[in-house]
């Protein structure tokens, strides 16, 4: 059995599926059924627009993003998909702040569903910077389906690791 390194924390019944999935070679085609085409968000500058209307859409009163790029130094295996950064600096007599958020360059080539749910995580940590109830509550405000878009991406990427390139 393979060790389902995304998958740790849910329930062995659920570990169990997939890996019956893994092991009749279902997975990627289950994926391709649920989630057909890739996005074409590909270049930082498409990301940033993207991110910036789902900003504005939802957290208007937020302050404003610097930038919004796809990172290819995030290593998913340490658990990061993406990253906020905020940023403080004293220019002159003002404090400047600066709010970034890096994208996994694994992401460039996936279902627009896992794009979206990486941004709506980022931007939730606008407002709640620990993953707690009111940070996950805001995810689901931000998009509904959160905790399945969640999972799957989980299954993304453990069939990433298996098989190679999906799209």
């Amino acid at each position: 059995m393979n060790t389902l390194k995304y998958l740790i924390g849910y329930s062995t019944t659920v570990t169990q599926q997939v890996q019956k999935l893994i092991d009749n070679d279902k997975l990627a085609e289950v994926l391709l059924k649920k989630y057909p085409v890739a996005h074409n968000i590909k270049t930082d500058k498409a990301l940033y627009t993207y991110t910036v209307d789902m900003k504005n859409q939802y957290l208007r009163q937020s302050n404003p993003l610097s930038k919004v790029i796809y990172d290819d130094k995030i290593d998913v295996l340490h658990q990061a998909l993406g990253l906020h950064t905020f940023v403080s600096r004293v220019q002159g007599g003002n404090l400047k702040a600066k709010n970034e958020i890096r994208i996994g360059a694994v992401f460039k080539n996936a279902p627009l569903e896992f794009l979206r749910m990486i941004v709506v995580h980022e931007l939730a940590h606008l407002r709640e910077k620990q993953h707690n109830k009111a940070f996950y509550k805001l995810c689901e405000y931000m998009e509904p389906d959160y905790p399945q878009l969640e999972f799957d991406m989980r299954l993304y990427l453990t069939c990433l690791e298996l098989v190679g390139k999906l799209y």
